[in-house]
């Protein structure tokens, strides 16, 4: 995407907000390093093309879809039909070293093999995070574990020769399954994920990287995705660190607005400078800083390739988000978002305005420039340890498809080997959304910037209606109201919004 792009995303974006991952587990005791045969298709990747030098939504790496979401694996039967819906996506699959490699010596690749067969089945491209974890590979005891699959922190390992070994192993593995990105750790800011320094962290990646691109030269490095909350924080003190500590306080408030209070301290309420000093002062948003400028030292010296985002809140923190996000990825680093979601503690949203809010983040996202976005979850697991929905999902737990679900399916139909497209300028303040363009069809998903509905006049061809509906012509123009909704005609974008009122 172009400077001009970039900065026409951005301005929309600014308008509309200023206006349980699967750890892999044994299942039976593989043969040891050596990769399997190429899975049936597997090729060579199309060429990688980074959003910040190539056309929006350019197919990168085999993915010609960015809509795309997170699940859980032993419910695969009960979300394969969606899936397949969702076809030329990216997803990804966290693995720890301790726990494939229980016993030095003794290595389990079963239940990863099975995954990544199963994501080439699907026309699905799998990412992997490799984690360390803690055990006989990095000494020490765990202090932190989760979920049903007792997950613990990872710590740097003993011998960063055999850490190496290990990740060769991975690329060999799984290249011919098409893996291309590999991401180092998991949010390594929350002590509950990374047990080291971010000096640590930096080691880790940096030897990591060498074995990466010396096995497999098309490989890509990812960070570990910084945590949401953590961006929010950077978003705030990059704005407060520039004088401006107007700006700072509204993005913060615009970024934290579902958040104050569900931390207790962390995230607390604040309405002046003084007060966001203080939050941003605290140990573990300290802590998330310093991480954060780790994560952009390592993309300032190109030993990173894509940067990894996660995002869980209102979409009107997409635009403060962006915003940062230019200021501080290098030009031509991609930039995807392996992990987008709603965290909304006691929700009372309904159904219709869950699955729209969905929209908004994830075309906002998409028109900044934002190359891969996976959803997360994929479906509400009914017996997580916070024992309520907190974060959205587009399926109910057996995988029926709920509104968002379908919304998100008509977004990657209208997205696939399509270009993704900012609106223009002259909208701005008008409408939001974003374009996909195909041949000499333009897709529109589009929502009124104010609570004035707005007339989109009729264009040839013109086709309309709710996302995940039918479509029905548009003879007589289009009205979009707060609602997004889908807009196909045999026009380029600039012509079918020409004469928006």
């Amino acid at each position: 995407m172009n400077r001009v792009h970039r900065l026409r995303a951005f301005a929309a974006a600014l308008a509309a907000a200023l206006a349980a991952t699967l750890v892999v587990t044994a299942g039976c005791t593989a043969d040891g390093d050596d990769p399997p045969a190429a899975p049936p298709g597997a090729g060579t990747p199309s060429g990688t093309a980074a959003p910040g030098d190539a056309a929006p939504g350019r197919t990168v790496d085999g993915v010609s879809n960015p809509f795309g979401a997170h699940w859980d694996w032993s419910r695969y039967q009960q979300f394969a039909p969606y899936l397949r819906r969702i076809a030329g996506s990216a997803t990804y699959e966290e693995i720890s070293w301790c726990e494939i490699e229980r016993t030095s010596g003794q290595v389990d690749w079963a239940g990863l093999d099975e995954i990544a067969s199963r994501s080439r089945e699907l026309g699905i491209t799998l990412h992997l995070k490799i984690r360390t974890g803690v055990c006989w590979a990095t000494g020490g005891t765990a202090r932190y574990t989760r979920g049903a699959a007792n997950k613990t922190e990872s710590a740097m390992p003993t011998d960063l020769g055999a850490y190496q070994r290990f990740v060769r192993s991975v690329v060999q593995r799984y290249g011919p399954y098409g893996v291309r990105e590999y991401a180092i750790e998991n949010e390594v800011n929350a002590p509950s994920y990374w047990a080291g320094s971010p000096e640590d962290y930096v080691r880790l990646v940096k030897a990591a990287a060498e074995t990466i691109r010396a096995t497999d030269p098309q490989a890509r490095v990812v960070d570990s995705g910084i945590s949401s909350v953590a961006y929010g924080m950077g978003v705030a003190d990059r704005l407060l660190r520039a004088g401006r500590a107007p700006e700072a306080v509204a993005a913060y408030q615009a970024y934290f607005q579902r958040r104050v209070g569900t931390r207790g301290q962390q995230i607390p309420a604040v309405t002046g400078e003084a007060q966001l000093r203080k939050a941003l002062g605290t140990e573990t948003n300290s802590r998330s800083l310093r991480f954060l400028a780790a994560t952009q030292s390592l993309l300032a010296d190109r030993t990173v390739d894509v940067r990894q985002v996660h995002f869980y809140e209102h979409f009107s923190g997409v635009a403060p988000l962006l915003d940062y996000l230019r200021a501080t990825t290098p030009a031509g680093a991609p930039i995807q978002a392996w992990e987008v979601g709603q965290f909304w503690r006691d929700g009372d949203g309904d159904p219709a305005s869950r699955a729209a809010e969905m929209v908004k983040t994830v075309t906002l996202l998409a028109a900044g420039g934002i190359g891969e976005i996976s959803w997360l979850p994929l479906a509400y697991n009914p017996n997580n340890a916070a024992g309520s929905e907190v974060r959205y999902g587009l399926l109910d737990p057996d995988g029926t498809e709920r509104e968002a679900g379908k919304m998100l399916a008509s977004l990657a139909d209208a997205a696939r080997d399509a270009t993704v497209t900012p609106l223009p300028a002259s909208v701005a303040g008008k409408v939001n959304g974003v374009a996909f363009v195909r041949g000499g069809s333009s897709t529109l998903v589009l929502w009124s910037a104010s609570n004035t509905p707005v007339t989109v006049p009729a264009a040839p061809g013109g086709r309309t209606g709710a996302l995940g509906g039918p479509l029905r012509a548009a003879g007589g123009g289009t009205t979009v109201t707060d609602v997004p909704a889908l807009l196909r005609a045999d026009q380029p974008v600039d012509r079918i919004l020409a004469e928006v009122g």
